[in-house]
């Protein structure tokens, strides 16, 4: 699939709403199907594009190609964002597993594992989620996911979970199939992390940037040291304004996917304030660690973690890489690429256990990540911490996700490289003030 991104310097609202015309839809498969292949995907709802039909993710280093479908439909309107979620479609789905059974992809034990998380900790801090539109399945959902790995229950009525509007009210915008299986994602990738954490879900009432701005401002306006936004669309001149008005929160750590086209930046991972987060395939080997880990993408191009140059955003001062004047994507990331994907429980117009991937995953993970490490200091732009604790970090030294000059900015390679930062989580150190 094409990069989302032009990088030209005169890209504008128009390279946004031409960036997001090239993306992906879910695709709506027939009963025929759902009998051949044990599969149904998420359909938007409400007014929808023509959809687009299911693609094969191309195999990244160490991976197989696998075919794919985006959760979101993509808005022909400037100023809007797609969720950066990627389901897979090769995978038997299920609203219930038998006895013994065991949902496919990684579950908490195994990212735990793999990136060297406490089982604990994390208590009294909460992780916002960040997504347009409602999800009615929401919590019954995330009780499923919780249940099936054994976690802490997460409700309503135990003050570990809450819905919002954009407003901290109860007004909850229309549903969309697509993005509530971002926001499945999403709350379970925070309970996969940080399993004692509390979870804030503020829905925006669009996919519109201000309104998800607003929600983001909402989650921190309701304490939350931690927001996680798995959305992305092209940049524009106007970045920098938005920044301040939606990213600027001292003293809370907010994450951004990096986005699921290759090479080529995405707003708001492109925001000096946020961290943005990049995508690996993480697969299981014979190491000292127990794991492996490459970009998610390939020197092709098409499906994979963003990265590059910002045209807009300003260089962050501890941002030191000399190939990119202003912001370069990403800083930090995790697993994201779906042949390599996360089980998620998601049954609005869906059919429960998944296999998602995408950036979106990685996000929220790594928010989850940031509330284990603790509070950052009232100050600080949490962003900076993983420069001064890169040593505490998996350098990810393999892969590509396009090609591009310097060849940094989009191959991974000995310290810090586009598609995946500095690295993945080692513990939690990276993430701490």
């Amino acid at each position: 699939m094409p990069s989302l991104r032009k990088n030209t310097a005169d890209s504008g609202r128009a390279d946004r709403v031409g960036g997001l015309a090239r993306r992906g839809v879910p695709a709506l498969l027939s009963a025929a199907t759902l009998a051949i292949g044990g599969l149904i995907a998420a359909v938007p709802a409400g007014a929808a594009p023509a959809p687009a039909a299911p693609h094969t993710s191309p195999a990244a280093s160490g991976s197989t190609a696998v075919p794919t479908h985006r959760l979101c439909a993509e808005p022909a309107k400037p100023g809007y964002m797609a969720c950066n979620a990627v389901a897979r479609t090769d995978v038997k789905q299920s609203l219930a597993l038998g006895r013994h059974i065991t949902p496919s992809g990684f579950g908490p034990a195994d990212l735990q594992g793999a990136y060297k998380l406490p089982k604990t900790g994390g208590s009294g801090q909460t992780v916002a989620i960040i997504d347009a539109y409602d999800d009615p399945n929401a919590e019954k959902d995330l009780a499923t996911y919780r249940k099936q790995y054994g976690l802490p229950d997460c409700t309503t009525a135990n003050g570990c979970f809450k819905k919002a509007d954009q407003n901290g009210g109860t007004k909850y915008p229309k549903a969309d199939a697509g993005w509530a299986g971002e926001i499945s994602l999403d709350v379970d990738m925070v309970s996969a992390a940080c399993p004692q954490c509390h979870i804030l879900l503020v829905e925006a009432n669009s996919a519109n940037m201000d309104d998800l701005g607003a929600a983001v401002n909402r989650a921190v306006t309701m304490g939350a040291k931690f927001v996680s936004n798995s959305y992305g669309g092209g940049e524009d001149s106007t970045d920098a304004t938005s920044d301040e008005k939606y990213f600027k929160h001292p003293g809370v750590a907010i994450t951004v996917s990096s986005g699921d086209s290759g090479y080529g930046v995405e707003y708001p991972a492109a925001s000096q304030y946020v961290t943005a987060v990049g995508g690996t395939s993480l697969k299981k080997d014979s190491s000292t660690r127990g794991w492996s880990e490459s970009v998610w993408g390939t020197k092709a191009g098409g499906e994979g973690a963003g990265s590059g140059c910002s045209q807009y955003d300003a260089k962050p001062s501890w941002q030191k890489d000399t190939g990119c004047a202003k912001r370069t994507v990403a800083d930090v990331a995790s697993v994201a690429d779906p042949a390599t994907g996360l089980a998620v429980y998601d049954s609005y117009q869906a059919s429960g256990w998944n296999v998602y991937g995408g950036t979106s995953a990685s996000a929220p993970f790594i928010a989850g990540v940031y509330a284990l490490a603790g509070a950052p200091g009232a100050s600080d732009t949490p962003a900076s911490y993983p420069y001064t604790h890169a040593s505490a970090l998996n350098d990810v030294t393999s892969g590509a996700n396009g090609s591009c000059s310097p060849s940094y900015l989009c191959t991974a390679g000995n310290g810090y490289d586009g598609p995946t930062g500095l690295g993945t989580p080692n513990g939690t150190a990276a993430f701490a003030k």
